[in-house]
């Protein structure tokens, strides 16, 4: 669950990649809290246009439907890093050493070839939309407005490939925990203990968790 895990690191080249993938991951999450922020200002300013002046927002669904991508995915390799994703804790923490270690591996792999299928699928929905010789680049568009569509497709197989990346290197951490049997790997969710989960979600209601 969100909150329960935490992330180790060393001066290994697998933490520094991680670190570096971690900062796009942070902007990327960034973004798609900003999306949500948008919704609401847009709703307020369609609402009150209605109210106030009978003129509601113009495309208000068609910037909805834009914002969709941006608040689905975006966010996606971001929560997979720090462990936010639904886990079965309980299970898996039962587990320890190599056969922990091997489980992630083989749910990890898993997970990784479903998410490249996504990519190759997501992205050629993404071509099926654009078009070099289409006006705005699109061969559709939204139903009110005409916005072009293909930015918000290009951003499934865009978040997915990232959270790839992401998969690859938990698999690295993963497999390398197996080998050398490492009781604390770097650069995956270690789930922790009710005492750390404490410490970690008072940092987290009082602001001061990096």
């Amino acid at each position: 669950m969100a909150g329960s895990s935490l992330v180790l690191s060393d001066d290994s080249r697998l933490s520094a990649l991680d670190q570096t993938l971690y900062k796009l991951e942070r902007v990327m999450a960034l973004i798609s809290g900003l999306a949500v922020f948008s919704l609401m200002v847009l709703a307020v300013v369609s609402v009150g246009g209605r109210n106030i002046a009978n003129a509601p927002l113009p495309g208000y669904v068609d910037w909805i439907e834009q914002a969709m991508p941006l608040i689905a995915f975006m966010g996606i390799s971001f929560t997979q890093r720090d462990g936010g994703h639904i886990r079965m804790d309980m299970l898996v923490g039962a587990l320890k050493g190599r056969a922990l270690w091997l489980v992630e591996f083989i749910t990890t792999a898993t997970v990784l070839l479903l998410m490249v299928l996504l990519v190759w699928g997501s992205w050629a929905h993404f071509q099926r939309s654009f078009d070099f010789a289409a006006p705005l680049w699109s061969r559709d568009s939204s139903i009110d407005i005409g916005l072009p569509i293909w930015p918000a497709k290009l951003l499934a197989p865009l978040a997915f490939s990232v959270l790839c990346l992401r998969l690859v290197l938990q698999l690295w951490a993963y497999g390398q925990a197996f080998v050398k049997n490492i009781a604390r790997p770097v650069a995956v969710p270690m789930v922790a203990d009710a005492a750390t989960q404490a410490v970690m979600e008072a940092e987290h209601v009082s602001g001061h968790d990096d």
